[in-house]
């Protein structure tokens, strides 16, 4: 009988560390991302006219979006970690369900908009509670290159937000 209780034992311990292994596997496939990343070589994250300082203000530059030059297809399919700031498209509630995940603070509201490859079009099944605009967040999911047209702007990346938590 002591055999039988020791086997038991062996396979509840296996059970245990066999269910945490997925969550240590998942932990070491997630790619941390900087805007950086998602940009062509060679390009800037703004163009020239927009480095610097910005004139939240300016009719002139206002909706004028940047010409993306390309994205990059490098983490397609691949579950990605990247920060960022909100702008809320669809709301749930008091969650938002689906925003675009900006470089700074700002942008698509009170200034141009980024270039598309510094757009991400963020979709989550659980709202997301947030304190609004200014608040930096860091989005983990499944990343993917994207041609979307929204009222705000283009948007060359899309996540499916796995986790959403201040950044």
């Amino acid at each position: 009988m002591s055999n039988h209780k020791f086997g038991r034992r062996e396979l509840l311990l296996l059970s245990a560390a066999s269910a945490l292994l997925p969550q240590i596997a998942m932990s070491d496939d997630v790619i941390d991302l900087a805007w950086a990343d998602l940009l062509p070589e060679g390009q800037t994250a703004l163009p020239r006219s927009l480095q610097g300082i910005i004139e939240h203000d300016s009719a002139e530059q206002f909706g004028q979006q940047p010409v993306a030059t390309g994205v990059r297809t490098d983490w397609n399919g691949k579950t990605v970690r990247m920060p960022g700031f909100i702008v809320p498209l669809e709301l749930d509630g008091t969650g938002v369900t689906s925003f675009i995940l900006v470089p700074y603070v700002g942008a698509c509201v009170h200034v141009p908009p980024p270039p598309a490859n510094q757009l991400v079009l963020v979709t989550t099944e659980k709202p997301y509670q947030s304190d609004g605009l200014f608040e930096s967040v860091e989005v983990t999911g499944m990343f993917g290159t994207a041609a979307l047209k929204t009222q705000l702007a283009d948007i060359g990346y899309v996540i499916s937000a796995d986790k959403v938590a201040p950044y």
